[in-house]
């Protein structure tokens, strides 16, 4: 099966649980359709560049799946008219990465960055 990874970005007067509660919920929605959720990471309270129906912040929450594109076009659907949710990308990608993601990551275990010259 495909292998996609999404990126969800709800209201920010919810609750840390409620926010940890769509990711459950949405990974039900994809195992209720063949799918598998393979992992998923809340990345917490963030500051958004913008606003996004008038909030500055957002929880963001990171869900990589091994699913049909049924399924995920049905879990794209139910988040789009959730009431809770901003904004969600999903991108299909070759291979998920191993261990945590960028976000994750401590500053001294991400690769080391070029020197300024």
């Amino acid at each position: 099966m495909p292998l996609y990874e999404h990126v969800m970005i709800a209201r920010q007067d919810l609750s840390n649980s409620q926010a940890e509660g769509l990711v459950e919920h949405f990974g039900a929605v994809l195992t209720d359709n063949e799918g598998k959720l393979v992992d998923s990471e809340y990345w917490g309270v963030k500051t958004m560049a913008y606003k996004i129906n008038k909030n500055r912040k957002g929880h963001y929450a990171f869900l990589r799946t091994d699913a049909p594109a049924a399924a995920v076009q049905e879990m794209e659907r139910l988040m789009r008219l959730h009431d809770d949710v901003m904004r969600v990308l999903t991108i299909k990608v070759d291979e998920h990465a191993e261990g945590p993601s960028v976000q994750m990551q401590k500053r001294d275990e991400r690769d080391t960055r070029r020197e300024r010259r």
